[in-house]
């Protein structure tokens, strides 16, 4: 049975282990408000204490855009740099519990994904979109601010340093088929109709999957990017290897039997 929770422009739908949030103002684009941001992290904070959770799907209302950036409003009234530090560490407080997400998070996207949405994008684990879809960060001929450090490292950890550059210099808009070719998107739908099944179908295979498994490599990978060769992962093979997932890993493959995974 789904639930559906409508808080404010972001709504939440359950049914059974799979989450989706759409961010919901198709009039304006899904312009993202400070309370959606912050709702969206709340949200794969929870996850960490959500034992039934196993995948979330991250979507735009409409068919004109996933997210097309902050809403414009919120900078109004910004007078100093000193306004622009506070607001990329208010973006960070966000996008750092997207990223940290301990459960899948699936982007499934249509149109424009820009800004802000695109910087949600990047911190999801799969990208979904049907072949109208737009990627990037047009700033340079827009409101010509910048990105934060910690966007430009996920943005080049997905795409590299050169295409980042020739993106935000250019300040054009990526189509799908090209996100695809360079491995941005894991797959292309024709039509955004064909979106969210497709989403729902993937979503349903992970939450067949063992939970530890994906949360170790998430994991795993974001220590890989954001910390170099000082990362650490004994935490992580410690907790994997000792938990009871592993066990009944191997009991079932033993007796040739699904497994019962229950993420401890």
């Amino acid at each position: 049975m789904v639930t559906l929770y409508a808080e404010g422009d972001l709504l939440i739908s359950r049914d059974g282990a799979i989450v989706t949030a759409t961010f919901n103002r198709p009039q304006a684009r899904n312009a993202l408000t400070f309370g959606m941001y912050e709702r969206l992290a709340m949200l794969c904070q929870e996850a960490a204490s959500d034992q039934g959770l196993r995948a979330i799907i991250l979507t735009g209302a409409g068919e004109k855009a996933f997210a097309a950036g902050t809403d414009i409003s919120q900078f109004k009234a910004f007078r100093s740099g000193h306004d622009g530090i506070a607001y990329e560490n208010r973006m960070e407080a966000v996008l750092g519990p997207v990223e940290k997400c301990p459960v899948p998070l699936i982007a499934a996207i249509a149109g424009a994904c820009t800004g802000g949405g695109a910087a949600i994008a990047a911190c999801c684990d799969l990208r979904i979109a049907s072949a109208d879809m737009r990627f990037g960060f047009p700033i340079a001929r827009s409101l010509g601010n910048t990105l934060a450090l910690g966007n430009f490292r996920r943005l080049v950890a997905l795409m590299g340093p050169a295409r980042v550059k020739q993106l935000i210099f250019t300040a054009r808009l990526m189509e799908a088929q090209e996100a695809m070719a360079i491995g941005l998107l894991t797959e292309v739908v024709p039509n955004v109709a064909d979106l969210m099944p497709r989403a729902r179908a993937l979503a349903e295979q992970l939450a067949g999957h063992a939970p530890l498994t994906m949360m170790a490599c998430k994991e795993a990978l974001r220590r890989m990017h954001a910390e170099g060769l000082q990362a650490d992962d004994h935490d992580l093979v410690m907790r994997i290897y000792g938990s009871e997932d592993f066990r009944e890993g191997m009991d079932a493959f033993l007796e040739k039997r699904t497994p019962r995974w229950q993420g401890r």
